[in-house]
């Protein structure tokens, strides 16, 4: 494969690479479903991804929004993968509020029996709203 070439790839095909997808056909049914934007614009599977393309990719009640490093279209190891993208600081902070949120609701948070007390409901009201 030339370097022309390989400078860019369908976004079905990094997305399998990058390993955000078991296979590349679950890559391409969420790029059609529009599970997939780059730079904020929906695609289609044979899309080419260059690098410094911003990809926000939605698992789920998972999202990710990361920045294009490489370009690859074979699927190695998972730490050459992660050296694919880089997650923006943005994203990893909505992960983790979502993480705290889902811990949260599913009952590490408000331990008590019966009604929540104020601070309970005001801590309940902070996660919901943001």
């Amino acid at each position: 494969m030339d370097d022309q070439q390989h400078d860019r790839v369908r976004i079905d095909k990094w997305l399998w690479a990058a390993r955000f997808f078991k296979t590349r056909s679950l890559a391409t049914e969420a790029v059609e479903l529009g599970r997939v934007l780059i730079n904020t614009d929906r695609v289609k599977p044979a899309r080419t991804v260059r690098l410094g393309d911003t990809i926000l990719v939605r698992r789920g009640e998972e999202m990710m929004t990361v920045t294009v490093l490489g370009i690859s279209d074979t699927r190695g190891p998972a730490p050459i993968a992660q050296q694919l993208y880089a997650e923006t600081a943005e994203s990893i902070l909505l992960r983790e509020a979502r993480k705290e949120q889902a811990r949260y609701l599913a009952g590490d948070g408000y331990q008590g029996k019966g009604r929540p007390t104020k601070r309970d409901r005001r801590q309940l009201t902070r996660f919901e709203g943001s």
